[in-house]
C-alpha cells in the first residue's frame, strides 16, 4: 500500500483517501454478487490450533463483527466500557491517543501498560511521546471480524507492553458482504464507513474498508479529521498453501485546545485558556503485511508473515505555568518498523489427550527518528533542537504454548515466551540536550505461563492462572549509562474465575493479583536501578440477566485496590498508584417494546483515582447517563437506524486530571446513523 509522507498528506489526501475506496469497492461489487463464496481458511498470525479466549484459562472479552456493528462506535475504544474493569479517559486532545486503565494500571494507549495487536502487527510505539504509545484511530470499527480484550499477562504470543492486558483486533478475510454506516451529530460530526467483502470464486477473496471522521469539537481550537483506508486479498495457492496480502493508509489532523487549570475548568469548562498556542497533531500511517501458510498435514499448519510499518507523528502542546509562563513543546517521531515471523500450529490427540499448540519465533526492528523542541513560541522552532536522536530497537522472540484436555475437569494450559531487546541510540545533528544517548545493553527474559480450566457442571467453567510479565526501562532510560545490566520489571498475575451459563443468566466473575518487583527508578543519587515494588488487585464481574424475551439487564462492575510496596521515597510506601480508578461500574437495561425497536439505558460511574504517586491529591470520579434507541428491518437487506444521546443529564465532568490539568469531558451529544447491508 502506498505511504504518503507528511510533506504530502493534506485533508485533500484524505477525501482522495475515501474516494479510492469507493471506487475501488464500486470496481469489486460486481464479482461481490452471484459468486460462488471461496472455502477458505482464515490466515492468522500464530496460535490458530488453540482454543478461542472464551474457552481459555485466563479471563477475557470479547466482541464479534455484529456486535461491533450494532454498538454503532467510530472508534475501537468505544467498546472497552464493556470490559469489567476497563476505562478510557480520554485527554481532550484531538489527535492524541485516550489513557486506558486496566486491572490496576493506569498508563494504557498513552503508555506501554496494556498491547494492540493489528492482524498480527504491533501497535505500540517504543518511543512515541510515551514508551508503548498506541493509537487505536488508525482502525475501522467495521473493517473488525473480532475484537479481544485479554486481561493480564497471560498469553505467551505477546511480550512487551501486555502487562496489563493485551488488545487484539482482527480484520475480515473473505466473505461476501457490502455494508455502509453512516452518522451525524453534535459539534458538526460525521462518520462515514463502509466495508466490502468479496468472493472472487477460485478461492479466492477481497476485503475493502474505509472510514472519514470529523467534528468542529466541543472546545474552541478542537476540529479534528482523519480518514482510513484499509484492504486485503486472500486465497489458496495450491489445495494446502494459502496466502493473504493486506495494508491499510491513515491520515489524521488535530486543533488541541489544551488542558484547563483548575480555575478556568470551573468557570469555563468547555472554554480554552487564553495562554494555550494553537497547539495540535497530525499523524500519517501506512502498513503493508503480507502472509503464507503452509498445511503440512490434517492436524499441523506452518503460518510464516512478514510487515512493515511506516509513520510520523507530530503533536505541539502548551502547559504551564512555569515561572509565570507557558511553555509550547513540539515532539515528531519519524517510525519505520519491519518485522517477520514462522510458527507451527497443530492439534489432534495423544493417547487419548486432547492436543493443540503453537510454537515459534518472531523478530521485528523498530527506528524512531525523534525531534524535539522546548520553549517555543506558536510552533516557531529554535534554531538548534533540544534532541534530534536516532533510536532503534530490536526484539528477538521464541514461544511456545500448549493446551491439553485431560478430561473436562482438567484442561491445562502451558505456555513459555523468550525475548532478547537490543537497541541504539545515535545524535543526529547539534542539540542542546546533554543527556545520555548510547547503545543498549542487550536485555532478555523469559516468561512463564500456567493456565487452568475445569468444567464440573454443564452451566459451569472454573478457570486459574499464574502468569509472568515484564517491563523495560521507559523511553530514553533504555540508552542511559547507568541503566545498562539492569533487569526487566516483572509483573507475576495470579487468577481465579468462574463462568455460569443457565438460559436466564450470564455471569463471569474473576479474582486476580498482580505483583511487581525490580520496578526500574531512580535512587536518591539519581541512578537507574531495579528496586521499586507494587501489588495490584481486585474483583471483576460481568452479569447479564435475561429477565424477559423483551427484556435484558447487564452489569459490568471491577473493583481495584493498588499498592506501593517498596520505593527509593519512603512516604509514597503504602500509597495508591496514580492514575488507577478504585472502582469502575456499568449497568444498563435494554428494552424491546415492539417488534424491531430497540431502546437502551446505561449508567456508568468511574471512581475516585489519585493524581500524584504522593496521593496528595484525588479526584472524585464520575457518573453518566446515555440513552439508545434502534430500529432494525431484517431481510434480504437489513436496515438500521438508531439515536445515541450520550451524558443525558448534560453532566459537567472532567474525563482526565493529572499534573498538568483538566481535560472537560463531553456535554451532551447526539449522534444518528443509519447501517445498511446491501
Amino acid at each position: 500500500m502506498p505511504y504518503l509522507p507528511a510533506a504530502t498528506a493534506t485533508r485533500s489526501d484524505r477525501r482522495r483517501v475515501v474516494l479510492l475506496g469507493t471506487v475501488l469497492s464500486l470496481a469489486c461489487a460486481s464479482s461481490a454478487q452471484g459468486a460462488d463464496p471461496a472455502t477458505l481458511d482464515a490466515v492468522v498470525v500464530k496460535g490458530q490450533a488453540l482454543a478461542p479466549v472464551e474457552a481459555s484459562s485466563y479471563s477475557a472479552t470479547s466482541f464479534d463483527a455484529a456486535a461491533i456493528r450494532e454498538a454503532g462506535v467510530s472508534r475501537p475504544q468505544q467498546l472497552f466500557e464493556r470490559v469489567p474493569g476497563m476505562s478510557a479517559r480520554t485527554l481532550g486532545l484531538p489527535g492524541v491517543a485516550d489513557n486506558l486503565s486496566l486491572r490496576g494500571f493506569g498508563g494504557g494507549g498513552h503508555g506501554g501498560d496494556i498491547g494492540f495487536v493489528l492482524d498480527g502487527i504491533p501497535l505500540n510505539e517504543a518511543m512515541s511521546h510515551a514508551d508503548g504509545y498506541g493509537d487505536l484511530d488508525v482502525v475501522i470499527p467495521l473493517e473488525l471480524q473480532r475484537l479481544e480484550v485479554i486481561r493480564g499477562p497471560v498469553s505467551a504470543l505477546y511480550g512487551n507492553y501486555h502487562r496489563a492486558g493485551s488488545v487484539i483486533l482482527q480484520t475480515r478475510r473473505g466473505g461476501s458482504y457490502r455494508e455502509l454506516d453512516v452518522a451525524a451529530g453534535s459539534f458538526g460530526g460525521v462518520d462515514l464507513q463502509a466495508a466490502l467483502g468479496a468472493d472472487g470464486g477460485n478461492d479466492h477473496a477481497f476485503n475493502l474498508a474505509a472510514q472519514l471522521a470529523r467534528s468542529d469539537g466541543f472546545r474552541p481550537q478542537s476540529k479534528h479529521e482523519r480518514a482510513t483506508l484499509a484492504g486485503g486479498w486472500s486465497g489458496k495457492l495450491t489445495p494446502r498453501l494459502e496466502a493473504a496480502v493486506s495494508g491499510r493508509l491513515h491520515s489524521a489532523e488535530a486543533d488541541n485546545p489544551g488542558y484547563l487549570p483548575l480555575d478556568l475548568y470551573r468557570s469555563d469548562p468547555y472554554g480554552k485558556d487564553p495562554r494555550a498556542q494553537n497547539d495540535g497533531a497530525e499523524k500519517h500511517f501506512g502498513t503493508l503485511r503480507g502472509d503464507l501458510a503452509w498445511r503440512l498435514s490434517e492436524g499441523l499448519k506452518l503460518l510464516t508473515f512478514a510487515y512493515t510499518t511506516a509513520q510520523d507523528f507530530s503533536r505541539w502542546f502548551s502547559r504551564g505555568p512555569a515561572e509565570g509562563d507557558w511553555r509550547q513543546r513540539e515532539e515528531s517521531y519519524d517510525r519505520r518498523v519491519l518485522g517477520a515471523g514462522a510458527s507451527l500450529n497443530g492439534n489432534g490427540r495423544v493417547g487419548g489427550v486432547a492436543l493443540a499448540w503453537t510454537a515459534g519465533l518472531e523478530s521485528y526492528r523498530e527506528r524512531t527518528d525523534y525531534l524535539y523542541y522546548e520553549d517555543i513560541h506558536n510552533r516557531q522552532r529554535n534554531p538548534i533542537a533540544d534532541q534530534d536522536r536516532r533510536y532503534g530497537l530490536n526484539n528477538l522472540a521464541a514461544f511456545a504454548e500448549m493446551e491439553l484436555e485431560f478430561a473436562l475437569l482438567f484442561a491445562p494450559t502451558l505456555g513459555v515466551r523468550m525475548d532478547r531487546f537490543s537497541g541504539d541510540c545515535d545524535v543526529r545533528a547539534t542539540e542542546l540536550s546533554g543527556e545520555p544517548c548510547e547503545r543498549m545493553e542487550s536485555v532478555s527474559h523469559v516468561s512463564p505461563k500456567l493456565g487452568l480450566r475445569s468444567s464440573p457442571l454443564d452451566w459451569l467453567t472454573l478457570r486459574a492462572n499464574w502468569a509472568e510479565g515484564f517491563a523495560l526501562a521507559e523511553g530514553s532510560a533504555k540508552y542511559a549509562p547507568d541503566a545498562a545490566g539492569l533487569d526487566p520489571a516483572v509483573f507475576r498475575q495470579r487468577e481465579l474465575g468462574a463462568n455460569l451459563e443457565l438460559a436466564y443468566l450470564s455471569l463471569d466473575a474473576a479474582l486476580f493479583r498482580i505483583d511487581s518487583s525490580a520496578e526500574i527508578s531512580r535512587n536518591p543519587a539519581g541512578e537507574y536501578e531495579n528496586f521499586g515494588e507494587t501489588r495490584r488487585e481486585g474483583v471483576e464481574l460481568a452479569a447479564q440477566w435475561f429477565v424477559h424475551d423483551d427484556f435484558d439487564f447487564r452489569v459490568n462492575w471491577a473493583g481495584t485496590r493498588s499498592q506501593i510496596r517498596r520505593h527509593h521515597d519512603p512516604a509514597l510506601v503504602g500509597k495508591r498508584v496514580a492514575g488507577v480508578p478504585r472502582h469502575v461500574t456499568t449497568v444498563s437495561a435494554s428494552w424491546r417494546p415492539l417488534p424491531a425497536w430497540q431502546g437502551t439505558l446505561a449508567w456508568r460511574r468511574v471512581g475516585d483515582y489519585a493524581i500524584d504517586s504522593a496521593n496528595s491529591r484525588v479526584t472524585g470520579g464520575y457518573a453518566l447517563l446515555d440513552f439508545a434507541l434502534a430500529y432494525s428491518r431484517p431481510g434480504d437487506n437489513p436496515l438500521r437506524l438508531y439515536l445515541a444521546v450520550d451524558n443525558l443529564t448534560d453532566r459537567v465532568y472532567a474525563t482526565s486530571v493529572s499534573s498538568v490539568g483538566y481535560a472537560s469531558g463531553a456535554p451532551r451529544t447526539w449522534r444518528l446513523g443509519v447501517q445498511a447491508s446491501f
